[in-house]
């Protein structure tokens, strides 16, 4: 059997068009190379999954009999490959020209980089804020989406907690923390060494998590901006809007319990009351956009 010098891993709920979308950008930026594409499909409710036939035999599916979340999806997917580099990416997501190449130059510049990760754009082409630093307490209060980090984006805190592109030079790459999961490539050999992705994580920080565990390995993480991707946050999340708030509070407190502090019961403590609290007004605000 013949394996295939890249492969990409989408795990797919409801994404609709988006998907199509997705497999097409991947089949431009393959082109010229052996590679396949695996889509896992947590049991999506619409006719996303059929999809998949237009990019056969290059593409194939998986079903789940139900959503198995993200972090499974993707051990899933990458165990129905053997490609050794591994484009992770969400179903709406799409990689601009040349992307691949230049993440690739990324990770193979030395054996030490496992995870190159993209500048990620919103459709109108505003950039997310993809590459991070480790989140902390004031992450809650200094993050990508928080109003503090966009009136203070030039504070010590933010600039930590949201990397700029400024800060990896024209054409270069920069060692960071983490990248977002929304789209990133990666070393297969590496993922195994940490036994993949901590399916603990229904949905969100487990991007956060692997890269924290490759770089205790001794592995780097590649914030690229010289590659590019489109991605329309959320849309797959927004068929169970309320499911997915509660995903992303439950995941923020497993990070912190993991990795920030495993040993101290009141720091805990405080995150979780302060992370429920989060929640529920969330879940206010998407109950009352809903009225409207």
């Amino acid at each position: 059997m013949t394996i295939p010098d890249a492969a990409a891993v989408i795990v797919n709920f409801n994404a609709g068009t988006d998907l199509r979308d997705a497999l097409q950008s991947i089949a431009d930026e393959f082109a010229g190379l052996d590679w396949e594409a695996v889509v896992i499909d947590n049991a999506s409710t619409d006719d996303s999954p059929a999809i998949v036939t237009e990019f056969e035999p290059r593409a194939r599916l998986v079903r789940n009999g139900a959503n198995l979340g993200f972090a499974r999806g993707v051990n899933q997917g990458l165990a129905h490959t053997a490609a050794p580099l591994v484009l992770i990416m969400n179903p709406d997501c799409r990689l601009r020209p040349g992307a691949f190449a230049a993440l690739r130059r990324a990770l193979e510049g030395t054996d030490r980089c496992a995870v190159a990760g993209p500048r990620i754009l919103d459709p109108d082409g505003a950039v997310q804020g993809s590459a991070r630093g480790d989140p902390d307490m004031l992450t809650g209060v200094f993050g990508r989406t928080t109003l503090l980090r966009r009136l203070l984006p030039r504070l010590a805190v933010s600039r930590r907690n949201v990397i700029g592109d400024a800060d990896a030079g024209e054409g270069a790459s920069l060692t960071v923390d983490w990248v977002s999961g929304a789209c990133m490539l990666v070393r297969r050999d590496a993922v195994e060494s940490v036994a993949g992705l901590d399916e603990r994580y229904f949905l969100y920080w487990e991007d956060a998590d692997l890269c924290r565990r490759l770089r205790a390995r001794g592995y780097l993480i590649r914030y690229v901006p010289a590659a590019s991707a489109i991605h329309g946050v959320g849309r797959s999340s927004r068929t169970a809007k309320a499911a997915s708030i509660r995903a992303f509070h439950d995941s923020a407190y497993l990070y912190y319990a993991t990795h920030v502090a495993p040993r101290s019961w009141p720091k805990r403590a405080l995150a979780r009351a302060l992370l429920a609290a989060r929640c529920r007004l969330r879940l206010f605000r998407a109950e009352r956009a809903s009225w409207s």
